[in-house]
């Protein structure tokens, strides 16, 4: 099965390739250097802070309802 490198474009055997998913030794160091570098990146969806303090705030209140509720209290 034919397919085509992700860093050069090259065409290559996918079946004998111990380099999978790129043609060569070459092109996965290339590949290790962008990510090292950062050349690529990931998008994340940024959190609101507020919203996050606000649920532990809420689970901290549940958490000392129910230690009250434990110790008879």
């Amino acid at each position: 099965m034919k397919m085509k490198c992700p860093v050069c474009g090259k065409l290559f055997d996918a079946e004998n390739n111990q380099w999978m998913p790129f043609c060569s030794k070459n092109c996965k160091i290339i590949d290790l250097w962008n990510w090292v570098h950062e050349k690529y990146s990931i998008k994340v969806e940024e959190i609101d802070e507020e919203i996050n303090i606000n649920e532990e705030d809420k689970d901290d209140k549940i958490d000392s309802l129910w230690r009250n509720r434990k110790n008879g209290q």
